[in-house]
């Protein structure tokens, strides 16, 4: 590994030569991909001929800090740089620059007067604004670009590698740049779908959803409503919080008087599984009326407690709620998120039984209360 970095560090710098030295054309894209070949950047495409020539927007999926400079291999094609600064950086990675440093309204104006004018290279946009590894699901796309123009042509990627994963978050360019030189190949695959037109009166949000889902369904991965924003605030979680040796016992802050016994049979289970039922009991604790493979299930997606927490509350994960019976002495606390309701002087409202909401209030008053009363029911429940 150490030999071909050193060995295509060097060819690196020739290719990159030749990309800048010769002009836009399909020679240029022949020579460049021959050359990237020796890099172990390998471009598969299929079904080339549904690539719409008409078509001034291409969406596609991300999965590494080079999709765009793989599918410029293709076609002729710009991506324009969203977040960072302008320069050479930019221009030596392949991305346009816009000169637009103000809001996304401007940028998206900037965009649609570029792609009018016909004898511009066509877009190609990133909606999911973050990479992800392609393997479990799409981030929910962005509507800014499904509002440049009427008709866009969705690209399936997918990137293989063997040994190494191909996208590690909150991983840098370079780093994954002299990754690609270790490993001995790397392979992209580019699949063309057919074009997409906008529906009559579709908005721009539905029109993404649409392409998203169309997208997904090519990819075989979900759909998901995660966006580039939850994932940032993931990673940031993840680099203030010090990671915790695992305690088979229980979790991590319970003293150890008070951890339970593993059962016996939990000896074989992998250790996977015992973190994620470890994980599940700390969530039935808190919302003891939400079924445990439920529980399990959005654990095995999130693999967090508060955000599991967070869906459960909100209604994001359906559910029915378990049928608890009553203890004749002493009397079970109530396990219904509107058991301690606050009536308008303050004063908390006898348990009932009626569950809370599962519906996202359109007002925000309403929506500020339910959290307010879901809050105020958890602390009592906690205290009792």
């Amino acid at each position: 590994g150490l030999c071909l970095l050193v060995l295509r560090l060097f060819i690196g710098v020739h290719v990159f030569l030749v990309s800048c030295a010769l002009p836009d054309s399909l020679l240029r894209r022949f020579i460049v991909r021959v050359m990237c070949s020796v890099l172990g950047l390998f471009v598969r495409q299929n079904d080339p001929r549904l690539r719409n020539v008409n078509v001034r927007v291409y969406i596609t999926n991300h999965v590494t800090q080079f999709d765009h400079n793989v599918i410029s291999l293709l076609t002729s094609c710009n991506t324009p740089m969203l977040n960072g600064a302008p320069g050479f950086i930019c221009w030596s990675r392949g991305f346009m620059e816009l000169g637009v440093t103000g809001s996304r309204a401007e940028l998206v104006e900037s965009l649609k007067a570029y792609s009018s004018h016909r004898g511009n290279p066509p877009l190609l946009l990133f909606p999911e604004e973050a990479a992800t590894n392609g393997r479990a699901g799409l981030l929910r796309f962005s509507s800014w670009p499904f509002s440049i123009v009427d008709v866009v042509q969705p690209v399936a990627l997918r990137v293989q590698r063997p040994l190494i994963t191909v996208s590690v978050a909150d991983s840098s360019w370079v780093t994954e740049l002299l990754w690609t030189f270790f490993v001995p190949f790397t392979v992209y695959q580019v699949r063309w779908m057919p074009s997409v037109p906008r529906r009559a009166e579709e908005l721009s949000e539905d029109f993404a959803l649409r392409v998203q889902e169309l997208l997904a369904v090519e990819l075989g991965v979900v759909s998901t409503r995660l966006t580039a924003a939850d994932r940032a605030e993931h990673m940031k979680r993840l680099r203030h919080t010090s990671p915790l040796p695992f305690v088979p016992g229980g979790y991590p802050g319970r003293p150890l008087a008070a951890r339970p016994r593993v059962p016996p049979s939990l000896a074989s289970v992998s250790p996977e599984e015992v973190r994620l039922t470890g994980m599940a009991q700390r969530v039935k604790e808190v919302l003891p009326h939400v079924p445990l493979e439920v529980i399990r299930i959005d654990l095995a997606q999130t693999s967090c407690v508060d955000t599991t927490i967070a869906n459960l509350l909100e209604g994001r994960v359906p559910f029915f709620p378990e049928s608890e019976e009553p203890e004749a002495d002493p009397p079970a606390p109530s396990t219904s998120l509107a058991a301690a309701a606050p009536d308008a002087q303050g004063s908390v409202a006898e348990p009932s039984s009626k569950p809370a909401t599962k519906q996202f209030a359109k007002s925000p008053v309403e929506r500020h209360l339910s959290l307010q009363e879901r809050k105020r029911v958890l602390y009592d429940y906690a205290r009792r």
